[in-house]
């Protein structure tokens, strides 16, 4: 039986630096992550991996959206960084099962390209705010192998710290913390809560993604008022956000008997919000059921321009926090998870290590002039017929989908979903 050795994985969705002086150590400033090696990217590539990343998003949303009846929320694009990193250490059984799990190509493609796509999120002269950066924090006496470090700082801009988890476990812990709290402009907080850093911590990864935009089109604060929104146990009054677009504005619409897709632009129109929203006010679970990597694409792509006479969407703001274990387990990589045969012996010599807890907390918070998005992951190894364009209406009064994308790639940095925009 192996011995147990644990890692903490720490993967942060949203990560942009406050102002003040913070009294840890850092790899590099929050709000300016490390340049990575893209040189051998190519189109080809790049769609490789960002089909990789938004097929397992959907195959996370759908496991989620079973399990809870709530608003849902999380980056798939974060989680699948994350793991990206911890699968550079994995091997045999385990590595295959990930690689298969998040639709990863060989390594000669991943690697190049997923740099690639980080390189563009952290571009810089744009009017919005995004940024993503990768980080990790090491036992100062554990034997890592040097190769698994240098490819993880040369393609996912990973540069190491080194702490002591067990003479230090508060100070370890804070350090991290607030590396994470700057990164996600305070949004989230106290990741690693006190007791979690033992002397079985050997690794804690942390990739940080950070999104704040305005809208192309900003919504008039004075046109928001309280209307009714349709929840599966009733109706309710919401703040809803109304547009009645002027100047010939259009924006790029799809339908069919069923859903009515709306894409909502930011400013510089490199990112956009993407509504997937059910015509009949009770069909989400149907829209679930239904919506798969391939559909998706078809609804998107099939997008044309539009007039839209009116533009109905709620304001709101939550939370959510979820353990991955069994999900990540169910969808094809429970290798990974025992302390028995997981082999990340590409990390470490020594072969003893195991992941033993991904939990994955987001915020998002949509208004009149755009969106806010945040989020975190642990993971601890322990050891129909078309309308007229003047006609189109459409009103997000009742559950729907949405996600947010980076549009050169069609990388999916955010998804979710609205059940009660009240709660």
């Amino acid at each position: 039986m192996k011995k147990i050795i644990i890692i903490l994985l720490v993967i942060l969705f949203i990560g942009i630096a406050t102002a003040g002086t913070v009294m840890y150590l850092r790899p590099y400033e929050p709000n300016n992550p490390p340049t990575v090696d893209d040189s051998d990217s190519t189109l080809e590539g790049i769609t490789q991996v960002t089909s990789a990343n938004n097929k397992f998003s959907i195959d996370l949303y759908k496991e989620l959206s079973t399990s809870n009846n709530g608003n849902l929320f999380f980056s798939p694009y974060s989680i699948s960084s994350a793991l990206a990193m911890t699968y550079e250490g994995a091997d045999g059984k385990t590595a295959q099962e990930m690689k298969a799990v998040f639709y990863f190509p060989d390594s000669e493609i991943l690697r190049p390209n997923f740099a690639a796509i980080y390189s563009t999120i952290n571009k810089t002269d744009k009017q919005y705010e995004l940024r993503t950066g990768n980080a990790l924090w090491a036992q100062n006496d554990y034997e890592f192998l040097p190769e698994y470090f240098s490819t993880i700082e040369k393609y996912y801009g990973g540069k190491v710290t080194n702490l002591d988890f067990i003479n230090e476990k508060e100070l370890s812990r804070k350090t991290i913390n607030n590396f994470i709290e700057e990164q996600t402009n305070n949004r989230i907080k106290e990741i690693i809560p006190q007791g979690a850093i033992d002397n079985d911590t050997k690794l804690i990864l942390s990739n940080a993604i950070y999104f704040l935009g305005k809208w192309d089109t900003e919504f008039d604060k004075g046109n928001t008022e309280k209307r009714d929104f349709t929840t599966s146990t009733g109706t309710i009054q919401t703040s809803m956000m109304f547009m009645a677009p002027k100047d010939n504005k259009k924006f790029n619409y799809y339908e069919n008997e069923k859903i009515q897709v709306l894409e909502l632009p930011y400013k510089d129109k490199e990112l956009s919000m993407i509504i997937l929203l059910p015509k009949e006010t009770d069909g989400l679970k149907t829209l679930e059921q239904e919506i798969t990597y391939d559909n998706l694409n078809e609804w998107i792509k099939g997008q044309s321009i539009k007039n839209i006479k009116e533009i109905y969407l709620p304001k709101f703001e939550f939370k959510t926090s979820t353990n991955l274990n069994e999900i990540l387990a169910k969808l094809g990589m429970p290798t990974a998870f025992s302390p028995e045969y997981a082999d990340f012996s590409k990390m470490t010599s020594k072969n003893e290590l195991y992941i033993a807890l991904v939990l994955h907390d987001a915020f998002i918070k949509v208004d009149e002039k755009g969106t806010e998005a945040a989020a975190a992951t642990i993971v601890r190894m322990n050891r129909s017929s078309a309308l007229l364009d003047d006609e189109i209406i459409f009103k997000a009064d009742h559950p729907f989908i949405f996600l947010i994308k980076e549009n050169s790639t069609d990388t999916i940095l955010f998804m979710g979903r609205i059940t009660n925009p009240s709660s």
